[in-house]
């Protein structure tokens, strides 16, 4: 299942598998740390010889979001099959499941957060099929949001148009129009927007046969370089968020990157539209090598 596939009203919030809100048999009354700024770490420092401060970096910590009022229903006597159940999706786990929240007809966003807690009070309603007043948290390593739809942008290497052919046998009537200048030619370069409000982490995909692949940001000149030959149809990812270079989906190749290369968590895709430039050996031209690039608008 993908992220979000469930989400369809608003006031619906998933979590892995897991649908609360209008429609269901979980509904919510307030969520808090969804549309707050996260706390900050700050590397600002006293100036030693002067007033004030030396500005640092700024960055964000984890978010925490809180769903406050949980209310859960069920035909009588079948309340703790639904909280063992709900129990079942929210247990303690090592890794993040996508989260999705939807509060009105605005695109619903996503983070990627862990269950650290919930509670289901038991009172006299219980019994009855009646359970309000509940609370679920998450915790949000990553406090970036994202927007559900993935984009994507291929770049080939440059490569020149061909032109008229002007070896071709015009016949009795001459050259007819229009005129075939043969299939476009490629640039080698591509723009990617970012919609959002903070700088997003692309995932970059080199595909042979090509050698040296590259990718540069013409704004700011930061490049990935790799001094690897890939075959036909060999795969090099580049997660950027990570910080991980790998070929075909197993092998590290991290340690390939040129002296040229900025480290791969500093390559970001700031708000709004970047140009990248593609390029690769000398010698490398073979039509079938690629470039993908593939990121999600980011929202503080």
């Amino acid at each position: 299942m993908a992220a979000g596939d469930l989400v369809t009203l608003p006031g619906h919030i998933q979590y892995g598998e897991l649908l609360l809100g209008p429609g269901t048999a979980v509904r919510w009354q307030k969520l808090t740390g969804w549309e707050e700024s996260p706390g900050a770490d700050s590397g600002t420092v006293p100036r030693a010889g002067a007033h004030g401060a030396i500005p640092g970096r700024l960055l964000a910590q984890l978010r925490t979001i809180t769903v406050d009022g949980v209310v859960l229903r069920t035909p009588p006597g079948a309340m703790t099959t639904a909280v063992r159940e709900l129990g079942a999706h929210l247990a303690l786990r090592d890794d993040e499941l996508p989260l999705v929240v939807r509060l009105d007809d605005a695109p619903p966003l996503l983070a990627y957060a862990r269950c650290l807690r919930h509670s289901i009070p038991v009172d006299t309603g219980y019994r009855i099929g009646v359970a309000s007043g509940g609370a679920i948290q998450f915790e949000a390593s990553d406090s970036r949001r994202y927007s559900l739809n993935e984009q994507r942008a291929e770049i080939r290497l440059p490569a020149a148009e061909p032109g008229l052919d002007w070896n071709l046998d015009p016949g009795p009537e001459g050259l007819g129009w229009p005129l075939d200048f043969g299939a476009p030619g490629s640039t080698g370069t591509t723009t990617a927007t970012n919609d959002g409000t903070t700088d997003t982490h692309p995932l970059i995909t080199f595909r042979g046969p090509v050698e040296l692949p590259s990718l540069t940001n013409l704004a700011t000149g930061d490049t990935l370089e790799y001094d690897i030959p890939l075959a036909t149809d060999d795969e090099l990812l580049i997660d950027t968020a990570a910080g991980t270079v790998t070929l075909n989906g197993t092998a590290s190749r991290l340690y390939t990157a040129t002296a040229r290369s900025v480290p791969e968590e500093t390559f970001t895709l700031p708000p709004g539209t970047t140009n990248y430039i593609y390029r690769a050996a000398p010698g490398s031209s073979d039509p079938r090598a690629a470039c993908t690039v593939r990121w999600r608008s980011a929202y503080w």
